[in-house]
């Protein structure tokens, strides 16, 4: 069997550089078995990342068509990376990531993810220049994923480290942090199965270390989630950007397989 895989793929349908078939003959082409594309779902906040309502089910056609076409050569997945922002709910999909790019206050959405300048916005506007409560509200909100999805991956747990490597917006070696974080891990233990090493911070040149963090993973482990690799890829040559460096990470962390989706269902390959 072909393990190698990517699930957390975008595309021109909302902040990716390429057509999903551009993806998928690049995949063949380059040996892998599988391809799941994981379109950002509808974001008020961020309309000009996400796919809009219409284009999400253009979207879920043109994979529908590219898995009649292709889908001999590959195995094809039609995902969808979630946010609780989102107004519909996901349904019919081959699988779900759960993420949080952004913050709700009173009913109202507001985005961090992108740029440093991002962040400290948030801070400062919502948090009164406290990093620390930004950090303890987004493992606060993270945890509250299963009430409005049926998602089967967490994706970057720790996204709002994305810059840590050139701003330090809090300290995230404190007990507090880590308290926060592991919180969520508990939280979200046995309502959402898997969790990704994502490297897509790597490939953007935002880090130089995959998400999550290591504490995390070993606590991931201690607790049952499985684990899959992925690189949150938004131009296909990335496609398994730092896929040896995940791997790696994993197996320091205890781990000796993760996961890819058949057809049949996600299924464990040794590391």
């Amino acid at each position: 069997m072909n393990t190698l895989q990517n699930l957390h793929q975008h595309t021109n349908f909302c902040d990716g550089k390429n057509t999903p078939e551009e993806v998928v003959l690049y995949a063949i082409e380059n040996g892998f078995g599988g391809i799941g594309f994981s379109g950002h779902c509808y974001m008020p906040y961020a309309a000009y990342y996400s796919m809009s309502l219409e284009s999400t089910r253009e979207y879920r056609q043109e994979i529908a068509r590219l898995k009649q076409q292709y889908g001999h050569l590959i195995d094809i997945f039609c995902g969808l990376e979630f946010d609780i922002c989102c107004p519909e709910r996901p349904e019919g999909y081959d699988y779900v990531i759960g993420s949080v790019h952004g913050l709700r206050f009173d009913g109202v959405d507001y985005e961090f993810d992108g740029i440093a300048d991002h962040f400290r916005k948030m801070i400062d506007e919502h948090f009164d220049g406290d990093g620390m409560a930004f950090a303890k509200e987004y493992y606060r909100q993270l945890a509250w994923l299963p009430d409005f999805a049926d998602c089967q991956i967490i994706g970057h747990f720790d996204l709002i480290t994305k810059h840590r490597d050139t701003v330090n917006f809090f300290d995230s070696e404190s007990k507090e942090y880590r308290d926060a974080a592991l919180g969520a891990v508990e939280a979200l233990a046995g309502k959402i199965p898997f969790f990704e090493v994502n490297t897509g911070a790597i490939a953007r040149g935002y880090r130089t270390t995959p998400y999550p963090d290591p504490f995390i993973i070993r606590e991931m482990k201690h607790l049952g989630f499985g684990a899959v690799i992925s690189s949150d890829c938004h131009q296909k040559h990335l496609m398994d950007c730092h896929f040896a460096q995940a791997k790696a990470l994993l197996k320091e962390c205890g781990y000796q397989e993760y996961f890819i989706l058949t057809k049949d269902g996600f299924v464990p390959v040794g590391l």
